[in-house]
């Protein structure tokens, strides 16, 4: 399957990677980097901001712990813990084999251009890096099948950036190249790295907020929910943090009044998720998200349970029921003490 290769190129791009010592790179203190950018002061100051604009100025009315929030919260924590280590050892991996293969790459030091000017430069490349493998996620059906967990969230909120495929960080490891071009010329802090993933989580937040004419240069939550909605195409608003890759290359959809409190996730939800039973079986969903990209081509119904025991048809809840009459199946899932059911 392709969705093997991944698996496949992330071993070896993690052996090589190990078995060159990390490029002599400290593996511990990388990590230790990452996380404070992850789950930093300030990461987690931003985080308590979000959360509070969410109960001021909902896109969408939900509970105060929504059911999509908790599955996010499962991601977020096996982020911390087990994905983070594994991204460490990709990053690490990736910079020394570029570095090693391609060395005529890495700009040599000038000092000509000051510093803040060359951060900036990475970071907008970054981002534009980010937009390119975004639409490639969205074109390609074997990136698609990692790509699609992001996207089956139906409570968006800030969390929701951690609703990721491990093996989706495969694909954005060229977001680190221009930072390896200009390596000898200055680096992203830690610090800048936080406020650019707060600026990714508010994008992603339940938030009614669209930044006003700074909306037209940084991703809002308004222009990012647009991205995520449930009916029409998902292949436009794929900036980070800038609009300005979406506009250039014509993928921008600016919000509007009536597509603030659009709904968002996949239609016909072809990716099981945990929304879609009467009682919440979190780790069960999860585990069938994490194996769902490595289902056969066409199997649109692979991730969900469809066996023969006591099953219980439950509609998804804010208008996802699909009607009887309508041809559509409702979503099944293994629930002690419900009838026996057959999917229609």
């Amino acid at each position: 399957m392709p969705a093997l290769g991944i698996l496949l190129l992330a071993g070896l791009l993690m052996g090589l990677g190990w078995s060159s010592g990390w490029g002599g790179a400290a593996f511990a203190g990388s990590l230790t980097s990452l996380r404070i950018v992850v789950i930093g002061p300030f990461s987690l100051a931003a985080l308590g901001i979000i959360l509070v604009a969410e109960r001021l100025w909902p896109a969408q009315e939900r509970q105060l712990i929504a059911r999509g929030h908790r599955h996010d919260l499962l991601i977020a924590i096996l982020h911390v813990t087990l994905i983070l280590p594994f991204v460490t050892a990709l990053t690490l991996s990736f910079v020394e084999i570029l570095r090693r293969l391609a060395p005529w790459l890495v700009v040599p030091k000038t000092n000509v251009v000051p510093g803040w000017l060359i951060v900036i430069v990475i970071l907008v490349a970054m981002d534009g890096c980010n937009w390119g493998v975004h639409l490639a996620n969205h074109r390609l059906q074997m990136l698609w099948r990692f790509h699609e967990l992001h996207h089956s969230q139906e409570d968006m909120n800030a969390l929701t950036l951690f609703r990721t495929h491990p093996l989706i960080h495969v694909s954005y490891l060229v977001a680190l190249v221009p930072g390896i071009l200009l390596l000898n010329n200055g680096a992203v802090s830690v610090a800048v790295l936080a406020v650019y993933g707060s600026i990714v989580a508010f994008a992603h937040s339940n938030t009614r907020l669209g930044f006003g004419p700074v909306g037209r240069i940084v991703v809002s939550p308004n222009f990012h929910r647009i991205h995520h909605k449930l009916d029409g195409p998902q292949d436009v608003n794929l900036g980070f943090a800038l609009t300005i890759w979406d506009q250039i290359f014509h993928t921008a959809v600016f919000p509007t009044k009536d597509t603030v409190r659009i709904e968002t996730g996949l239609r016909g939800r072809p990716l099981r998720v945990e929304q879609s039973t009467q009682c919440p079986r979190h780790l069960a969903v999860l585990g069938t998200q994490l194996l769902a990209p490595f289902r056969p081509i066409g199997d649109d119904r692979a991730t969900m349970s469809s066996t023969g025991g006591e099953i219980c048809s439950v509609p998804g809840p804010n208008s996802r029921q699909e009607s009887l009459l309508s041809g559509r199946s409702l979503e099944f899932s293994l629930l002690p003490g419900c009838s026996r059911g057959v999917s229609s």
